[in-house]
């Protein structure tokens, strides 16, 4: 391949590295293990700082491309293996599903400057501030779940729409976006002292914890959610099939 970029496109330059990384990584010899060229090196070939090439390498690493090991370099991330779910809903949607009965313990809605994983991930500037909203749902007599959901300023939202509607159906219908693609990673943490009051558990007490990315029929991602679910009152099922 031609490791070469356009420094008179109207493409960006960290996009073009990204793209040119991209195709890079599925070469033979580095899906095989062998070390990616280094900052310096890539900067240098394209004549380009290493700011802009660092910038590349951070968006791929984000994605899970990409692995990064002080004084071991960069390689191409092993292939992880996981279940995938189909069919994904919307919390609301999925409760209703399973004839849950659903109350909404608490509903924030404030404007904020998002934080370095999540400006990387919508590939804006920390200083563009982005709607977040913060909710405590769960059963009728207690709250099980709390989500923190960021979402792209490119949506629209302005703040006054009806969050207590199923969440997509109210963005595709007043926004025209339709959310498509879910991407998640799920692990177990401790619950903080913010986690604790939001789901009136101990502090440390261990409970679910879920990101999600949400993207559009293009791919282009829209939100950027986390929940922290109870662990006792809460299971997460994945179901697949071969």
């Amino acid at each position: 391949m031609k490791f070469q970029i356009d420094h008179k496109s109207p493409v960006p330059l960290h996009a073009q590295v990204e793209e040119l990384l991209r195709e890079l990584i599925k070469e033979e010899e580095y899906q095989n293990g062998k070390v990616l060229p280094s900052e310096v090196d890539i900067s240098n070939r394209l004549a380009i700082s290493r700011s802009t090439v660092r910038q590349a390498i951070k968006k791929l690493v984000f994605e899970g491309l990409l692995v990064r090991k002080k004084k071991a370099g960069t390689k191409v991330a092993p292939k992880p293996v996981s279940s995938k779910s189909n069919n994904w809903l919307s919390f609301s949607q999925e409760m209703k599903l399973r004839g849950i009965p659903i109350r909404n313990f608490e509903l924030n809605i404030s404007w904020v400057n998002p934080t370095d994983e999540i400006a990387l991930f919508f590939d804006i500037s920390p200083d563009k501030k982005i709607l977040k909203m913060e909710r405590v749902r769960g059963k009728p007599e207690e709250p099980f779940v709390y989500f923190a959901s960021y979402f792209h300023p490119r949506i629209g939202l302005t703040g006054e729409e009806d969050f207590k509607l199923p969440l997509y159906e109210m963005i595709e219908q007043e926004h025209s976006i339709v959310a498509s693609l879910s991407k998640e990673e799920i692990s177990a943490t401790a619950a903080d002292e913010t986690i604790s009051h939001k789901l009136e558990i101990k502090k440390g007490t261990p409970v679910l914890f879920r990101k999600r990315f949400v993207f559009d029929q293009g791919e282009r991602p829209i939100e950027y959610n986390l929940g922290y679910y109870k662990s006792d009152s809460f299971i997460y099922t994945v179901e697949s099939s071969r």
